[in-house]
């Protein structure tokens, strides 16, 4: 393919010319990990406290006292370390827990990863790029559910380049059905150059999200063949580098656990927020970490790296303590139980619901379930009125919210409240809000009723820090029950 191999020669010309620093160093993270094995218990406990003192200064664990929690061998201290999550999610961000839902736009790929259903090789997917009317149909799909906020998903693919994701953007944004339409997209695709990371962000774009799988180098190599745009990995490392030199205010980074040594692949996370933090003063928005799950024409069922639930939940609460002021996101490629599992304990601040990841999938439910037809499996498939129920019967309150985006409380301007955890004061209004909004308009009579008696509890504690705020709150419920919408602060 002519496009492919013509961009296969600029990128390695980019890399070729590459400004910015490694930031991955295998041989010192494997250094790290080895130098900590066996910790004391007294120097698990030294860095809980660390990662508790950080959450209100806006710090990250150095990767000595990440290794630390990743080597601990005490079991009586692994309920200190989800205790500590808990306890710094909701010093940053309050009880509450962002919903999202992906919207999956193009899946045809050049590239040939061993472990994805989009690859070039696998004959037996159904590639689909979903057309303008076929988009529409997506997005009232999505506002029927509720949903506002969506992360758009695309292969890299020569039909599917920048300029078709600024369309795709540019329409979602154009949909109006009764007066409501998608008030963030945020995406997903592959590394970009400046110039095209400019021409997509001047429609509007919320956060921009690579995952690197993994940060090791030679696994790297193994599961993304030579010759194929996503086999250069230092051009997908510094892919969100280059973003932010573009003028993209957020940043999303994320490795694919089941590929390597879990240990290894939380310090290259560490690493790259790090190496963001550093040269642009901007660590990463969020932070997902998802499982290998299966997929058509893969063998991803027996991977020797594969994280056991324990493991997996023990790994979310280090990340939440190691970086403190980001957003972490635990998607619905896991069952019901560990999402309800790490909602509970692991400082998880964002989740996916009603998630269909079928191209067409919200329009044409049938294409749900079909392995052919998807990146992946998933495996939780509530609805969100499920969803929703379920967050607000742990105790914690569901938002809708994307005021920060829409009030200019992004990168630079967004993460003095994050670091000094201040953001939770604006997170527990908009959250009431924007739950108060899904309510009178989606909400099932029993998420109404339980609803009823969860906004009024948080409320109430706004009421004892916030008065002011409370008092407009409850101003703005009023205007919305009188068929006001889009109410935020």
């Amino acid at each position: 393919m002519l496009w492919a191999s013509e961009r296969y020669e600029r990128i390695l010309d980019w890399v070729s010319k590459n400004e910015y620093e490694n930031f991955i160093d295998d041989d010192k993270i494997d250094e790290i990990l080895t130098k900590t094995k066996n910790p004391s218990k007294q120097d698990v406990l030294d860095v809980i406290a660390r990662a508790k003192q950080n959450a209100l200064s806006g710090t990250m664990l150095s990767p000595i006292d990440v290794a630390v929690l990743l080597n601990n061998t005490h079991d009586e201290l692994w309920d200190e370390i989800f205790k500590a999550a808990s306890y710094v999610k909701e010093e940053v961000y309050g009880n509450r827990m962002v919903l999202f839902s992906p919207l999956y736009v193009a899946s045809p790929c050049v590239n040939n990863c061993k472990y994805c259903g989009f690859a070039t090789s696998n004959t037996a997917h159904e590639q689909k790029i979903l057309s303008d009317n076929e988009l529409v149909d997506e997005i009232n799909a999505v506002l029927d559910m509720g949903q506002k906020r969506i992360i758009a998903v695309f292969g890299e693919h020569p039909k599917s380049d920048y300029k078709f994701i600024a369309d795709s953007v540019r329409k979602i944004y154009s949909v109006k059905k009764n007066n409501l339409s998608i008030r963030r997209v945020n995406i997903n695709a592959a590394p970009m150059f400046e110039d095209e990371y400019q021409h997509v962000h001047k429609q509007g774009i919320g956060t921009f999200q690579i995952f690197q799988e993994t940060y090791h180098r030679q696994t790297y190599a193994k599961y993304h063949p030579k010759n194929t745009l996503k086999g250069i990995y230092d051009w997908r490392v510094f892919g969100l580098h280059r973003a932010l030199k573009a003028g993209l205010d957020d940043v999303a980074i994320g490795v694919l656990f089941g590929l390597y040594d879990y240990k290894f692949e939380v310090l290259g996370l560490l690493y790259h927020a790090m190496s963001l933090e550093a040269t642009f003063g901007i660590g990463p928005h969020t932070i997902s970490f998802p499982r290998i799950k299966k997929a058509s024409g893969t063998q991803n069922d027996n991977m020797p790296y594969a994280l056991s639930d324990d493991e997996f939940l023990r790994v979310i609460a280090i990340i939440r303590l190691m970086c403190p002021f980001t957003g972490l996101i635990l998607t619905a490629r896991e069952e019901p139980h560990i999402r309800d599992e790490a909602i509970k304990k692991c400082g998880i601040s964002q989740m996916d619901a009603g998630t269909n990841i079928g191209i067409g999938g919200y329009h044409d439910k049938s294409k749900k379930d079909e392995l052919n037809k998807v990146q992946f499996k998933i495996g939780d498939n509530r609805c969100i009125d499920e969803f929703v129920l379920n967050v607000m019967k742990k105790d914690k309150i569901p938002s809708f919210c994307t005021s920060c985006y829409r009030e200019g409380r992004t990168g630079e301007h967004f993460m003095p409240f994050a670091k000094n955890a201040k953001i939770k004061y604006l997170c527990l209004p908009n959250a009431i809000l924007t739950l108060k909004e899904y309510l009178l308009d989606y909400g099932s009579d029993e998420a109404k009723e339980l609803g009823d008696k969860i906004i009024p509890k948080y409320l109430n504690e706004l009421d004892e820090n916030l008065p002011h705020v409370a008092k407009k709150v409850r101003g703005l419920i009023v205007d919305m029950e009188n068929g006001a919408r889009d109410c935020h602060l």
